[in-house]
């Protein structure tokens, strides 16, 4: 299995990473970093979209769910059977804001493994025959940058779009809620105090993370993160009233 997935996945995308560098003037490895990243998000785009436009559908439906559980507690198989009848009626298949995510996983896990071990001479043997090897990999970016080593600057930077992504996220899903039907949408999306309390957490989380790791991980994760968020107004806006 890790012999597919390093022949598949991460040698592909470590050779592209490495034929971006050797393109960019100056072979400025931070910004074929940031070049590798924002094409692969591109490419997944559409299916990220999918997913988000999902999220937003359920989140519509969820008032009506809670009623159909409320409607048959005493009866299971009656409530599954009406809560598929409400996703087929509205055209929403419950897997779909998953599946994309799912399939993203293991690119994710490539580009992560890329970006680890770029600064290895021996990662340079992976490379095709096509593809020009640069003998070493440049850790300086923007003529003052080390990747290769850790930059809490850059974590913060990278735990505070975070927490604007997800504070994005959280207040869009309370605005597609009437006020009567709010307490369902926390009751499913923890808008509640355990979804305040997230909105904080995991941006320090990743600012702990991150305050270790190489600078070059750091940077990949800020762009991806930076790009979701663009993602959340594009969906915003192209899906402002979806069907209830």
């Amino acid at each position: 299995m890790s012999t597919i997935f390093n022949e598949a996945l991460y040698r592909p995308i470590f050779n592209f990473l490495v034929f971006i560098y050797n393109l960019i003037p100056g072979s400025d490895f931070g910004l074929a970093i940031i070049v590798l990243t924002l094409l692969v998000r591109l490419i997944f785009m559409p299916l990220s979209v999918k997913a988000l436009r999902s999220q937003k559908l359920m989140a519509r439906l969820q008032p009506k769910i809670k009623e159909l559980q409320m409607k048959y507690k005493d009866d299971k198989a009656a409530q599954a059977q009406a809560v598929m009848a409400l996703y087929k009626e509205n055209k929403v298949n419950p897997a779909s804001g998953c599946l994309p995510l799912i399939i993203q996983l293991p690119v994710l896990f490539a580009l992560y493994r890329a970006f680890a071990n770029g600064f290895k001479p021996e990662s340079l043997g992976l490379l095709y025959g096509f593809i020009k090897n640069p003998d070493t990999i440049n850790s300086i970016s923007f003529g003052f940058f080390d990747l290769s080593k850790n930059s809490p600057a850059l974590a913060v930077i990278s735990g505070a779009f975070q927490f604007f992504h997800s504070k994005l996220s959280f207040a869009k899903q309370g605005q597609t809620a009437d006020s009567g039907s709010k307490e369902a949408l926390k009751d499913s999306f923890g808008m509640g105090a355990m979804n305040k309390q997230m909105l904080y957490f995991f941006p320090i989380m990743i600012i702990i993370i991150g305050w270790k790791l190489p600078a070059g991980l750091v940077l990949y994760w800020a762009v991806t993160t930076l790009f979701s968020m663009f993602e959340q107004l594009y969906i915003n806006k192209k899906f402002p009233n979806l069907p209830s």
